[in-house]
């Protein structure tokens, strides 16, 4: 199908379906609907052959594209909808890492809660920005006495040597502040603009698979679309010049 070309050159989309996360939502790339009975209420029964508690749901491609997100979802709420793309490289290798941002045309969906290290006039400008938390050493007692309650940091550079001190604390949570993925920048107030706005974060994952939010159930088509080919289309962007062979693998 045509978005099938624009996603990726494979015959096939492969998506995974999970209990946890993504057990809403299927996209079939072909003509047959996939029956909502097999593809979510038996995801613990049957697996596919998939690890315990995942179900993969494989479509021919080369048709019309179906998603059926609204037929497949049991929750009462708007549940989240992930990308999960295979790539040929090897993250062991540091030339061979993937990692960066992306906006999402049409955002995640979430109300993304910003936290900025900035002081001065830089403060001022993540504030008129719509930074939900700014601040300097007081930010950074504040997160080492136990406050969490944002979902990206961002930094200027003269503050990354107090935010160093939050390594372990942010590191966990993948929100350390960093010049690759642009959330350690002079520029905090596009920054914070682009956060609010759908910019998402995503990194190659040990085995080479990246994992990334691309909106909601209540989506529609074309929306989610549009996300997973702004996703694919900065993930070719950020091709390693080490990746041999097939870049693209699954999706």
């Amino acid at each position: 199908s045509d978005w099938s070309s624009d996603v990726c050159s494979s015959d096939l989309l492969k998506v995974t379906v999970t209990p946890t996360l993504v057990k809403t939502y299927a996209v079939a790339i072909g003509g047959a609907v996939v029956d909502p009975a097999n593809t979510v209420a038996e995801s613990n029964e049957t697996n596919n052959g998939s690890p315990t508690g995942v179900s993969t749901v494989v479509a021919p491609a080369n048709t019309p594209p179906t998603i059926v997100v609204d037929q497949t979802s049991t929750t009462k709420f708007d549940a989240t909808i992930e990308a999960h793309l295979r790539l040929g490289v090897d993250p062991r290798h540091a030339d061979q890492m993937v990692r960066g941002t992306v906006a999402l045309p049409h955002g995640t969906g979430k109300v993304v809660r910003a936290a900025v290290f900035a002081q001065g006039e830089k403060a001022q400008e993540a504030l008129k920005a719509g930074a939900d938390e700014v601040g300097g050493e007081d930010l950074v007692k504040k997160i080492e006495a136990g406050w969490s309650e944002f979902d990206v940091a961002l930094a200027t550079p003269d503050m990354m040597g107090m935010v160093g001190r939050l390594g372990k604390i942010l590191g966990r949570r993948g929100l350390m502040p960093n010049p690759k993925v642009g959330t350690v920048t002079p520029d905090v107030a596009g920054a914070v603009r682009n956060a609010k706005a759908g910019q998402v974060r995503y990194r190659a994952d040990k085995g080479g698979t990246v994992h990334c939010v691309i909106g909601n159930v209540g989506f529609e088509v074309g929306a989610l679309k549009q996300n997973l080919v702004a996703l694919v289309a900065d993930l070719n962007k950020a091709k390693p010049a080490s990746a041999k062979g097939v870049y693209l693998q699954r999706v």
